[in-house]
C-alpha cells in the first residue's frame, strides 16, 4: 500500500462517497473501485461495503484507515525532516484554532509568519474548541489552539485566562439572582450529540458554582447561540448572562461582576495550545509553537 493508497482510503472515510473521491483523484469510479479492491485483496478483508454511490466502512476498514493516516503523518515528518535539514524553513503547517481566536488573533499571527517564511504552506482549520481537539487526536492538525480544560496529555501551553462574568442592564443582588431570567448561551445539539456529553468544561465550572450558592436552578427564560446575541438581550433589560468578560467594553454600560467560588478562586475560561512533543521535530511546527510563546 503506497502513498495514493492511504489518501484514497483516508478520503472514502471521510466522504463516504465514491464519485466524490473519485473526483479528489482525476480518476474514473470504476478505476477508484478497482483500487479500492486491490487493497482488499493485499490485507484480505473487506474494507468498505457499497449502498449505490454512498459507502460504509466495516470495522476491519476502520482500523486499516487509522493505519494509513499514521502512514500520511510519518511520511510528512520525514520529507519536512529532510527538507528543513538546511537553514530554510520549509514545509506544511496544519493548524487549528477556536472560531473567536481564529476571528480576533489569528490573522495577524499568519501574516507573519508567511511574510517571515515564504516556504512555508499554511493548513487551518477553525470551528469549536472540541472538534480541534479532535483533529488533534486524529493526527490531522500538528497543533490546536482551543479555549477550555480539556484533558490533553501531551505537550500544553497557557496562552490566556479570562474571568467569567455576571452582565446585567441594573445591579442584581446575588442573593436573588434565581428569580431573575436568565439568557443563557449553549453548546450546539448537534456537537454535544456527535461528542456524546451534556455540557462543555465552561458550563460544567459554571454549574458547580451556581451550585454551590442555590438549591434551585436558574430561571432560563432564552437559550441562544452566541456570548453576542445573550449581551444584545441584557442590553434590551431582557435578563442576565454569564460569558467571559472579553466580550464586555465600557459602551456596553452593563454591570458586571466576576464569580467566584467560595474558596476565593475566581471561575475562569482559559486558552491554551497543545500539541505533541514529537511534532516539534518538525521545523515548521516548532517555528510556530516557539513564535506563539514569545508573543504570548
Amino acid at each position: 500500500m503506497d502513498e495514493k493508497d492511504c489518501l484514497i482510503l483516508q478520503y472514502l472515510y471521510e466522504d463516504s462517497n465514491l464519485t466524490k473521491a473519485a473526483e479528489r483523484f482525476y480518476m474514473t469510479q470504476p478505476a477508484l473501485t478497482y483500487r479500492l479492491r486491490q487493497i482488499e485483496k493485499e490485507f484480505q478483508i473487506k474494507i468498505f461495503s457499497k449502498n449505490g454511490k454512498n459507502i460504509k466502512i466495516t470495522p476491519a476498514g476502520i482500523y486499516i484507515v487509522e493505519y494509513a493516516k499514521r502512514m500520511l503523518t510519518d511520511l510528512r515528518k520525514t520529507k519536512e525532516y529532510l527538507l528543513n535539514m538546511g537553514n530554510v524553513v520549509q514545509g506544511n503547517l496544519k493548524i487549528g484554532v477556536s472560531s473567536n481566536f481564529g476571528l480576533y488573533q489569528l490573522p495577524s499571527i499568519l501574516e507573519y509568519l508567511v511574510n517571515q517564511y515564504p516556504k512555508v504552506h499554511v493548513n487551518v482549520d477553525t470551528g469549536f474548541s472540541t472538534e480541534m481537539l479532535d483533529l488533534l487526536m486524529e493526527g490531522t492538525i500538528d497543533v490546536a489552539i482551543v479555549k477550555g480544560d480539556y484533558n490533553w496529555s501531551d505537550q500544553k501551553y497557557l496562552l490566556n485566562e479570562e474571568n467569567i462574568c455576571l452582565i446585567a442592564k441594573n445591579e442584581i443582588d446575588l442573593h436573588e439572582l434565581p428569580k431573575y431570567p436568565m439568557i443563557n448561551r449553549k453548546e450546539p445539539a448537534v456537537l454535544m450529540k456527535y461528542k456524546n456529553i451534556s455540557s462543555s468544561p465552561l458550563d460544567k465550572s459554571i454549574e458547580r458554582w451556581w451550585d454551590e450558592r442555590y438549591d434551585q436552578s436558574p430561571f432560563i427564560s432564552m437559550q441562544v447561540d452566541s456570548y453576542e446575541t445573550c449581551k444584545e438581550m441584557v442590553k434590551r433589560g431582557l435578563g442576565y448572562a454569564i460569558i467571559p468578560r472579553a466580550f464586555i467594553n465600557e459602551m456596553d454600560e452593563l454591570t458586571c461582576q466576576d464569580l467566584i467560588f467560595k474558596d476565593g478562586q475566581e471561575l475562569k475560561r482559559r486558552t491554551w495550545m497543545i500539541y505533541r512533543e514529537s511534532s516539534l521535530q518538525l521545523a515548521t511546527v516548532s517555528t510556530f509553537v516557539n513564535y506563539i510563546k514569545n508573543i504570548g
